[in-house]
């Protein structure tokens, strides 16, 4: 009895140790994988994040590109060591850009909500200019890195970055006022006159109403203090060497009273587009001197418009475009000579008469002096290209622009009579012209993949003749000398690769 019953209680803890085992080895049911899928509403490139409804894309592009006869952000030689001509100017500058932009997009009960982020990361040549005698220091950051840079580093740009809701843009994007190719008709030359380009994007707080049928408006309030605002030059501050880089005295911008107020209305329809664009600009100086206590003049309104029209299916060939603007500004010279574009001149040159020619001149939105008044500067121009396919691959656009700046005899008064001029013999009058014409032509031998280059040429039109007889102009290395003072020429040529993504 004692054998039967040992052997049943073996034969059953046996049972339970093999089912324990058994039990420990079933399989565990996997947590069911969430695959990224693809979100159609919104285009190509987009997916929806997982375990949301809402869609994303991210996008971008690497540039390699080298400017010869340029500055560093593909400028033209027109101030600084770059239009000296002498042993301090770069014959050649390179640059690396990688772009990175984020998109999403919500479907909501109000409509799309959407953010879009776009940032640029930048390595470009710098420049060396004279720090003394026989000595010189490297500019590591030239005007248009957006940020601080090194030999070593590079800069960061922030572009974009806003939120669109139920017809609200709230954030850093183009500015209306813009047209719809901004600085690029067909070029890929930086520095165009003749028309606003907030190609780094502008803050601002816009509402845009949708007609249907291709018909858009928008009111918009920007920031102003950004790009908006070239020069408020008080003549008090002026001086021949300052004269000579194209400043007529102590840019005297005050602190920040209201937006620039923007309005545009678009038709975008098969045949092309076209837009007119205005704006309000609010001119506002500190004061005539040192302290409060000098006084300041009154605070004067400046206005811009521009007309831009595109004609797409045009018949020498698919996909050929022609793009087109004009503005008129006064007292908002900005939005003619946009963001990249300069608004000082100084380009030296051979002379017969002297020991060398220099070409000078300087856009401002107002000019005032002791005591005086806000006298506003009007400007006028246009930009166009007309763009050529000729195969899937090849393409070749023509552009130009031109630009004019206008001072009134009041300001012609103040920067004539200055001290500054005293060594003139010839004629004073700060008014100018700027032109521009170029070619370029790409070719994308696979898809995304484009290399192109875009040979543009400038030419100065200043109104001053004779003589100037200078102390050193040391940043340029150039000595005290008399100078003749007459139009100035210059060119440069764009290589470059890109891939976007």
């Amino acid at each position: 009895m004692r054998m039967v019953k040992s052997l049943l209680l073996g034969t059953a803890a046996g049972l339970i140790a093999v089912g324990g085992a058994q039990a420990a080895d079933l399989p565990v049911k996997a947590k069911a994988v969430e695959y990224v899928k693809i979100c159609s509403l919104y285009g190509a490139g987009f997916y929806y994040i997982p375990g949301t409804d809402t869609c994303i894309k991210l996008g971008g592009y690497l540039r390699a590109e080298v400017a010869l006869n340029a500055g560093g952000n593909y400028s033209a030689q027109y101030n600084g060591v770059s239009a000296a001509n002498n042993r301090l100017t770069n014959y050649y500058s390179m640059r690396a850009r990688e772009d990175l932009n984020i998109d999403t997009r919500t479907a909501t009960e109000y409509g799309v909500v959407r953010t879009y982020f776009d940032a640029v990361f930048t390595w470009t040549t710098g420049s060396y200019a004279s720090a003394g005698t026989g000595t010189t220091a490297y500019d590591s950051a030239p005007a248009g890195t957006s940020g601080n840079g090194s030999v070593s580093g590079g800069a960061l740009g922030v572009y974009y970055a806003f939120i669109q809701f139920a017809g609200f843009t709230m954030g850093k994007s183009v500015s209306q006022f813009d047209a719809p190719w901004i600085n690029y008709p067909g070029n890929n030359f930086d520095q165009l006159v003749g028309g606003s380009g907030s190609t780094n994007g502008v803050t601002q707080f816009t509402y845009t109403a949708d007609f249907g049928q291709g018909v858009t408006a928008a009111i918009s309030a920007q920031d102003q203090t950004q790009f908006f605002t070239t020069n408020l030059w008080n003549t008090a501050g002026m001086s021949t060497t300052g004269v000579l880089g194209g400043a007529y005295g102590s840019n005297d911008i005050g602190g920040t009273r209201s937006p620039d107020l923007v309005g545009m209305v678009r038709v975008d329809q098969a045949w092309g587009l076209f837009q007119a664009s205005v704006a309000a600009h609010d001119n506002h100086v500190g004061y005539y001197g040192a302290t409060e206590t000098t006084g300041h003049p009154e605070d004067k309104w400046g206005w811009a418009v521009q007309l831009a029209l595109s004609i797409k299916n045009i018949p020498t060939g698919a996909g050929d475009v022609i793009n087109i603007s004009g503005v008129y500004t006064d007292g908002a010279s900005r939005y003619n000579f946009q963001s990249l574009a300069a608004t000082s001149y100084s380009m030296f040159g051979s002379s017969n008469a002297a020991y060398q020619s220099i070409g000078f001149a300087g856009v401002s939105d107002a000019v005032f002096g002791p005591g005086g008044n806000l006298e506003l500067t009007k400007t006028y121009g246009f930009r166009g290209a007309y763009t050529h396919n000729w195969s899937p691959y090849w393409n070749t656009a023509l552009y130009g622009a031109w630009a004019a700046v206008n001072y009134s005899s009041t300001a012609k008064g103040l920067i004539c009579g200055s001290a500054a001029f005293a060594t003139l013999t010839g004629t004073c009058n700060p008014d100018f012209n700027i032109g521009q014409v170029g070619v370029i032509t790409r070719w994308t031998p696979v898809k995304n993949l484009t290399f192109s280059a875009d040979f543009t040429y400038s030419h100065l039109d200043q109104k001053y003749s004779g003589v100037i007889t200078t102390p050193a102009l040391t940043s340029v290395a150039k000595p005290a000398a008399a100078y003749e003072l007459k139009d100035q020429d210059t060119y440069s040529l764009l290589l470059r690769a890109q891939r976007n993504w």
